[in-house]
């Protein structure tokens, strides 16, 4: 066992070739998720399941609907008086056309150092990883300080009603003691093309309110006039929905990332300030300012339409949705403005609704997550960021979990990370994945 207030010592070289292996026999794995309920989790979670075994663990499958697995194990920690922490990352991808791809989506392919396929970065390749450290640490005889529950789940791309909202509202002993948890999406190498790079850690993201909206009116006759046409109705209000831009809130999690960005390219500002030209200094930032153009304000994108069964008939009903995301803090405001915009004839109501997440970024948890990856780039800059979409964070919060965004990669200049998730030729280097396990090791013995 290693001795207490002994230095981590790394994962073993097993651990390298395993979180390649693992990566691959995963995306084989086809979870596509096409929402609605239409996905098969479960062989993924027997895949972890088996490997969590091999390891010493107890895994536990549990299931809502039949072949939505989840996975749970409890690691032991040295300390027992110590918080618990939860590492957790989802089983199902989003859907792939083989045709758009250079290589099957789900082949898992490894071909000049990169691993290809659906979820080689959201991600499974996390998933991967913890597994790899995991059963590092069991062949070493290894503990962590703090327990360590490990959840893979379901359901993260459409509703998680199948996944973490199921586990937290119904299996929350499992988490128990859990103060913190390590998820998705953050430490990954960012290139700006001027000025440094830099790693931006989740510390926070946006509430997710995704919309329906509903139109009465009168139905009739397609040739003769109609001033109670649901469609019309529903097309107005959708118009002044997409065309509306949403006044700027910068959170402290965004002040602190602009901060730190600006800081890159040697400026010194006040995102708070009176009359900060905000706009201005994003065009200085380049690349970097995608980072924080989405998440300054509340958004509302019109994303689908249905009405009419007829091209001469006049519906009675026509129904949108509209993919909301909501800045922390901005509940109130955009439930008023939605009904401000949605006009007298037109109804809406939240389809899929969770909460908005700020992460502190002073402290000891932030800051040992910054010297993880620092330790093995001494060169590396973190900044702090808010997700503009959501994570399986916001239904573990409601066990008072609060929740960082932390899946390592190094990544080489001209790797284009942002366009991968949910597109084609998704992929990722094997140099990263090694680089990921040995800072995920370390941040989560030294938590």
């Amino acid at each position: 066992m290693q001795k207490q207030g002994a230095a981590p010592a790394g994962p073993d070289a097993r651990a390298f070739e395993e979180v390649v292996e693992f990566t691959s026999g995963l995306i084989r794995i086809d979870t596509s998720n096409r929402g609605g309920g239409d996905c098969h989790e479960r062989p993924a979670a027997e895949y972890v399941a088996e490997r969590l075994a091999g390891a010493g663990l107890e895994p536990v499958l549990l299931e809502r609907t039949g072949g939505r697995a989840n996975v749970v194990a409890r690691i032991e920690g040295s300390d027992p008086t110590a918080d618990a922490l939860l590492v957790h990352g989802h089983l199902d991808v989003v859907p792939a056309e083989a045709a758009d791809w250079s290589v099957h989506p789900f082949s898992g392919e490894v071909r000049d150092g990169v691993v290809w396929g659906r979820g080689a970065v959201d991600m499974k390749n996390t998933n991967a990883m913890v597994l790899a450290v995991v059963r590092s640490w069991a062949r070493a005889g290894i503990k962590p300080r703090r327990d360590i529950v490990v959840a893979f789940t379901a359901d993260e791309e459409d509703s998680a009603i199948d996944g973490s909202g199921f586990l937290a509202d119904h299996h929350p002993h499992l988490f128990e003691g859990c103060t913190e948890g390590i998820g998705e999406s953050g430490a990954f190498t960012v290139h700006p093309g001027r000025g440094r790079s830099f790693y931006p850690i989740a510390a926070g993201e946006r509430g997710t309110a995704w919309v329906k909206l509903t139109a009465q009116g009168t139905t009739g006759h397609g040739s003769k006039p109609n001033r109670a046409n649901a469609v019309s109705r529903l097309a107005a209000a959708v118009t002044r929905i997409g065309a509306y831009e949403w006044p700027v809130h910068l959170t402290d999690t965004v002040v602190a990332c602009i901060t730190e960005l600006a800081a890159l390219q040697g400026l010194s500002v006040d995102p708070r300030a009176r009359g900060f030209d905000l706009d201005g200094l994003l065009d200085k930032l380049g690349p970097a300012a995608a980072l924080v153009r989405a998440v300054i304000r509340s958004s509302t994108n019109p994303t689908m339409l249905s009405a009419g069964y007829k091209v001469n008939v006049v519906p009675g009903q026509a129904i949108g949705f509209v993919d909301g995301r909501i800045v922390p803090g901005g509940e109130e405001e955009f439930k008023a403005t939605l009904d401000e915009l949605t006009g007298p004839d037109v109804r809406w109501e939240f389809h899929h609704h969770e909460i908005a997440l700020q992460s502190p970024v002073e402290g000891r948890t932030y800051e040992v997550l910054c010297e993880a990856v620092r330790h093995f780039d001494p060169d590396a800059r973190v900044v702090p960021f808010c997700m503009a979409g959501g994570t399986d964070a916001k239904q573990f919060s409601r066990l008072g979990i609060t929740g960082y965004g932390y899946s390592p990669l190094k990544l080489p200049p001209g790797f284009d990370y942002w366009s991968l998730f949910h597109g084609v030729d998704e992929r990722v280097p094997v140099e990263a994945l090694h680089f990921g396990v040995s800072v995920l090791d370390r941040a989560l013995r030294t938590l």
